[in-house]
């Protein structure tokens, strides 16, 4: 008997062997990157890619769209406080000082302030598609419009400003309802940070082509863009975009397979409602929502002011001000799709826990680039311009830290704790834009005051992550029955 016992248990643990390995096969066979959800990644990241560009046209534009970014410009001061002014390229040009600048700029903020959240219940509802997908269209119409909303004055181009953050704001939220239904636990990290790092793609582009741009044929020309581009790629949004991967019609069996599989445990249940109590109580959900105000204080002031910077500080021109203002964007892109890479490969292969991985790219994203930050006006052109982009590199990979917490500790809640989060950045956006412009407007040294403010806030958010963030799906994130969202 005791023999026969060992070989029942010596064919069980052999069956279960040759499952494992099935399994394997299986899994290494669906993680191709020729995937349909690496397609799916693959969208998204082109879709973020043109919201990133529309919302950052102004960025670059501004500059030659004013005829005072923070120092005097004698060649200019005829112009009035009015449209109508031309400058030497024929295009016309506006005498607004720094804190209009920063009204302006922090604008989308006020809008996506209105819209996340509750377009993130929604997508979460109702699916990301045809949310996303519209949203983007409205987008790219009023970026189009830009420049005749400008011309006319500045309350109608503030109040575009605005209507186009709103639409924004909904489709940031929007994108994050796909990846609960689309990405497996073990490659959720890549496909997120494949997906989101289109926004700052989309913001490397506008900054390096809005730099030529604005020379010729002028500003206008970069809503122009912009906005037909987003227009055109709407088209093939609502063509090749499905919100499940069960109603994807090119979608292997195998692969729809791996990621049902994966997620078991991890879907919506039809009747999808929100335990706003237990996650205003829960310390996880504040973990997420801090680092994003802390961090975010930092990146948009670096992000939105960095054209009128070099140029202040450094005296440099439209095209080498645009080129150096977009190669930080372009290091982050990279640096954001790698650190993916290398959180997931650490998961997979047991390295690190997960909660040790989320901690650790948020210590990596936040601290040296608080330390660089800090130190760029006590240095030299070359070597602020180096702190700017390892700055700009590292704080990235925080979106393999905190910023998709979302996604472990509540899936099936992530595009609305995902759109609070963001709603939360929002409110660093507009409110940093605007101290900046009052910074700089005081005296010489003003720069440094917000460089310093800006690295001391990200740093108290990294210590609150560290102290209170947490992976395991939280109680009140939990269903009882497995259902498919």
């Amino acid at each position: 008997m005791g023999s026969l016992g060992a070989a029942n248990s010596w064919m069980g643990e052999s069956t279960n062997s040759q499952e494992e390995e099935e399994h394997k096969q299986q899994h290494q066979k669906a993680k191709r990157l020729c995937s349909i959800r690496y397609a799916m990644a693959a969208m998204i990241h082109l879709c973020n890619l043109m919201i990133g560009a529309q919302n950052a046209s102004l960025n670059i534009a501004i500059i030659a769209m004013v005829n005072y970014t923070g120092q005097s410009n004698q060649s200019n001061v005829s112009a009035e406080e009015y449209p109508g002014a031309t400058a030497d390229t024929g295009v016309p040009v506006y005498e607004w000082s720094p804190k209009i600048q920063g009204l302006l700029l922090s604008a989308p903020f006020y809008g996506s302030v209105i819209t996340t959240v509750p377009s993130g219940y929604f997508a979460g509802v109702l699916g990301g598609k045809k949310i996303a997908g519209l949203s983007l269209l409205i987008s790219s119409v009023l970026n189009l419009l830009s420049p005749l909303a400008a011309d006319h004055g500045l309350l109608s181009f503030f109040i575009i400003r605005i209507i186009q953050g709103m639409t924004q704001g909904i489709n940031i939220s929007a994108v994050s309802a796909f990846w609960p239904k689309w990405a497996p636990p073990l490659e959720r990290t890549l496909l997120n940070t494949i997906s989101f790092s289109g926004m700052i793609l989309g913001n490397f582009i506008a900054v390096f082509v809005g730099g030529f741009l604005c020379e010729s044929p002028g500003w206008p020309s970069i809503f122009y863009i912009f906005g037909s581009i987003g227009c055109i790629y709407c088209i093939i949004w609502f063509s090749l975009v499905y919100d499940d991967p069960m109603n994807h019609p090119l979608i292997s069996d195998s692969e729809k397979e791996y990621i049902i599989s994966s997620m078991d445990q991890q879907v919506n249940s039809p009747t999808w409602s929100l335990p706003f109590k237990a996650m205003i109580k829960s310390m996880a959900f504040w973990a997420i929502l801090v680092p994003n105000i802390c961090r975010f204080w930092l990146v948009s002031n670096l992000t939105l002011s960095l054209p009128t910077l070099l140029e202040n500080m450094f005296d440099l021109d439209f095209k080498k001000n645009g080129f150096l203002s977009a190669l930080p964007l372009l290091t982050s892109w990279a640096s954001m799709t790698v650190g993916g890479h290398i959180a997931d490969f650490l998961l997979s292969k047991k390295i690190l826990t997960l909660i040790r991985i989320r901690k650790l790219f948020t210590f990596l994203g936040m601290f040296f680039p608080s330390l660089f930050t800090v130190a760029i006006p006590y240095v030299g052109p070359t070597t602020a311009i180096t702190f700017l982009i390892l700055a700009f590199t590292m704080s990235t990979l925080c979106y393999s830290g905190f910023i998709i917490n979302a996604l472990d500790i509540a899936p099936r809640y992530t595009s609305f704790l995902m759109a609070v989060a963001m709603d939360f950045m929002c409110i660093s956006g507009l409110i940093s834009p605007i101290i900046t412009g009052y910074f700089i407007s005081q005296n010489e040294t003003g720069w440094k005051n917000v460089f310093f403010v800006s690295s001391a806030i990200n740093l108290l958010g990294m210590i609150f992550y560290l102290t209170f963030g947490k992976t395991d799906i939280q109680d009140w994130a939990k269903e009882l029955t497995i259902t498919r969202f």
